[in-house]
């Protein structure tokens, strides 16, 4: 037995030899050396085992180790030869790694030193913080407390107010400890907002862009809104169903009525403590100020949502107008603090805002000119309410621009009213356009009712905007306009634009004068009518036989003429008529351009046209001054002034015949010294103005002259 185990010793001395030699490439580490052992040990457990009689599988066992140790070595063999490059190339790569490491490092060690630098320098920033950290959670804690004492105090007043406050409501048992409580605190809480740590804060607060240049509320204040805060909340938001968006009245009423109840308590008990405290603080105003951000917030939540419903869109303005106006009224919110229009500014609503108004006056327009009485004046009866004759389409439309106006007074910003002012010149200019087209329709007929109504409106809108031209409102509007118009109301030009600085102009020059010239040419378009009528009606007495009329001693009384009844006749109906038709202004316009074309239709037609006797310039002279001029003595004191050319050739052709021989001495004699100055002979300038001639030229006068047939045998 012994040999037997001698040769299995020897065997298995053989294979561990084996694997020794074959992995001893792997480690050469103790730890890695009792791993093989105990693999190896392993092996042979499970090749041949504690059976003596499995001997015999070692010399198979160790052929098998022999050829994997003759794979391997073939292997390691492949391996070395292509180990150098391998080495080669890491060590390559390990030196680069070395250098960038060292670059790493000496960047860190800068760095290093750069950071404990400024976090030397930071330190004493850094304590400082700290310290004004521990204030801040101090004054914190503070004011905390005193927020709590506040309401526990506030509230034994019966704050806040959600009712109207009745006189039956008696004051509390200890109304006098409660008051010195409410003083001591509100005192202090002012202390704290004060303080010079606060005060630093505030002015950080207000130098951010972007924020409100408006001081913070009162700490005072704060507490007290905090109650009505969360009722506004409750009640306005989320699902309940006065959060309605169709019905932007409930919320903002909802804080006129809160303004309203508390501003008793305001002003008796808070205002009073304020002033005591030396506190530049208006205890209403405070308040309003804090309810107004809620309904800032409200309203700008809200608005968006509104853009693409115009009916509810146009309530809504309706409301934060009405809003507004109560605000500044009744509450006196003063101007200088804004109340919640600058959220209808914002870009888009305010585009949308414009887009309404635009399109609503339009619509409205349109109905009023094809309304019934578009043209018939509602005050036709009420002679003291009637003196423009404005047809019902132009005052309502005037009215409609009055309310435009009314609308942006109100804006905090000029370029915004500036913006509306362009919408209403705009529709002033549609409204003029309109009025052209139908004047148009009716021009067949310029005496008509109609065609006068239109003339009416043209000259209503045009007196208004020259009323509003010298309004304060739109002066202010027009120095707005010199400096920022140009954005809105396009190039003015540097003519305009020193025009408007000075005043010279109004806003609204250019449709003044675009409605002047529709005004003229319907007033020219009148005159030409009623003077066909006219010269239709005067041509036979325009050829009547003026040189064979009997004297005037040979008649009994003088009458006019029979043959310019009908002109005369004619006259007295048309200026009647459009006395009644025209408002006072244009009827003393047109009157006054029907005696200019009168007086010299019947100097050239008339009485360049004819030759008089004694007896015709007599008549002609009764015509004229006992009959044509009295008719527009209803309209002035001195009718025959406005007849200059007729009233001045009646002087001439009434002269006796001595006077009329001198004057034609002196005319001549004018003549035949022309260019030679004569200081003994008066001039025919001179000679004609004591005659009372001072219209007609001296070769006018010597045509007159000679249509006296007895001076022409002289």
């Amino acid at each position: 037995m012994a040999a037997p185990m001698m040769e299995h010793n020897n065997h298995s001395s053989n294979a561990l030899s084996h694997l020794e030699r074959t992995d001893c490439i792997k480690s050469d580490s103790p730890s890695e050396d009792e791993n093989f052992t105990d693999a190896v040990v392993g092996l042979v457990q499970k090749e041949i085992g504690g059976d003596l009689k499995s001997l015999k599988k070692v010399s198979g066992l160790l052929e098998k180790l022999t050829l994997e140790n003759k794979q391997l070595e073939e292997q390691v063999l492949t391996v070395s030869s292509s180990v150098p490059l391998r080495v080669s190339a890491a060590l390559s790569t390990a030196e680069e790694s070395r250098v960038k490491l060292e670059s790493l490092l000496e960047k860190e060690r800068v760095l290093s030193n750069t950071l404990q630098q400024h976090l030397q320098g930071a330190q004493v920033w850094a304590d400082s913080i700290g310290q004004v950290l521990g204030q801040l959670d101090t004054l914190e804690r503070h004011m905390k407390y005193l927020q709590c004492l506040a309401r526990e105090v506030l509230t034994q007043f019966h704050w806040p107010f959600i009712s109207p406050p009745t006189q039956t409501l008696s004051p509390p048992a200890n109304a006098q400890e409660l008051n010195s409580q409410l003083e001591l605190l509100v005192s202090q809480l002012l202390s704290l907002q004060t303080s010079d740590d606060l005060i630093s804060e505030k002015k950080e607060i207000l130098s951010r862009p972007g924020q409100s240049q408006t001081p913070p509320l009162s700490l005072p204040i704060q507490i007290m809104l905090l109650p009505l805060s969360k009722r506004f909340r409750y009640h306005f938001t989320g699902n309940r169903q006065t959060n309605n968006l169709s019905k932007p009245e409930w919320y903002l009423t909802q804080v006129l009525i809160w303004m309203g109840n508390s501003s008793n308590f305001m002003d008796e008990k808070i205002q009073p403590i304020l002033d005591r405290a030396r506190a530049k603080v208006n205890a209403r105003v405070e308040l309003c100020r804090g309810l107004l951000t809620l309904a800032q917030e409200k309203l700008a939540h809200d608005t968006p949502r509104l853009l693409y419903d115009d009916a509810l869109f146009c309530h809504l303005v309706d409301e934060v107008l009405q809003f507004e106006k109560e605000l500044r009224s009744t509450h006196s919110y003063p101007r200088a603090y804004p109340g919640i229009l600058h959220i209808l500014l914002e870009e888009t609503v305010f585009q949308k805002w414009l887009s309404v108004e635009r399109k609503m006056a339009v619509e409205k327009v349109d109905t009023m000119l094809s309304a019934e009485g578009a043209w018939s004046s509602q005050y036709k009866d009420i002679t003291d309410m009637d003196e423009l004759k404005a047809p019902d389409c132009a005052e309502t439309f005037m009215t409609l621009l009055l309310v435009i106006t009314e609308r942006y007074r109100s804006l905090p910003c000029p370029r915004a009213q500036l913006s509306f002012l362009a919408l209403q010149k705009e529709l002033v200019d549609d409204f003029r356009i309109r009025l052209t087209q139908v004047m148009k329709e009716e021009s067949r007929q310029p005496l008509s009712p109609r065609y006068c109504a239109i003339l009416n409106a043209a000259n209503y809108i045009s007196t208004v905007l020259s009323d509003w031209g010298d309004n304060v409102f739109f002066l202010q509007l027009q120095q707005a306009a010199v400096s920022v118009g140009e954005e809105i109301l396009g190039p003015l030009g540097a003519t305009e634009t020193g025009r408007l600085a000075s005043l010279e102009e109004s806003l609204f020059e250019a449709l003044l004068a675009l409605l002047e010239r529709l005004r003229g040419d319907m007033l020219g378009r009148l005159l030409d009518a009623v003077m066909r009528d006219v010269k239709e009606k005067a041509q036979p007495y325009c050829k009547d036989r003026w040189i064979s009329l009997p004297s005037q001693s040979d008649q009994a009384t003088m009458s006019l003429s029979s043959s310019a009844c009908p002109m005369m006749l004619c006259l007295q109906d048309h200026l009647l008529q459009l006395q009644q038709m025209l408002c006072l202004p244009l009827f003393q316009m047109f009157w006054q351009g029907l005696t200019e074309r009168l007086d010299n239709f019947i100097y050239e037609n008339l009485i360049l046209y004819n030759h008089f006797n004694e007896g015709g310039v007599a008549q002609l002279q009764y015509d004229m001054t006992r009959n044509l001029f009295p008719l527009f003595g209803h309209y002035c004191k001195r009718p025959e002034n406005f007849f200059k050319h007729v009233k001045e050739a009646c002087i001439i052709l009434t002269l006796k015949v001595g006077p009329a021989l001198l004057l034609c001495d002196v005319l001549k004699q004018s003549e035949e010294d022309e260019g030679i100055l004569n200081h003994q002979q008066p001039s025919p300038e001179s000679a004609l103005n004591e005659l009372g001639v001072y219209k007609l030229a001296p070769s006018d006068v010597q045509i007159l002259l000679n249509l006296r047939s007895a001076w022409l045998k002289q």
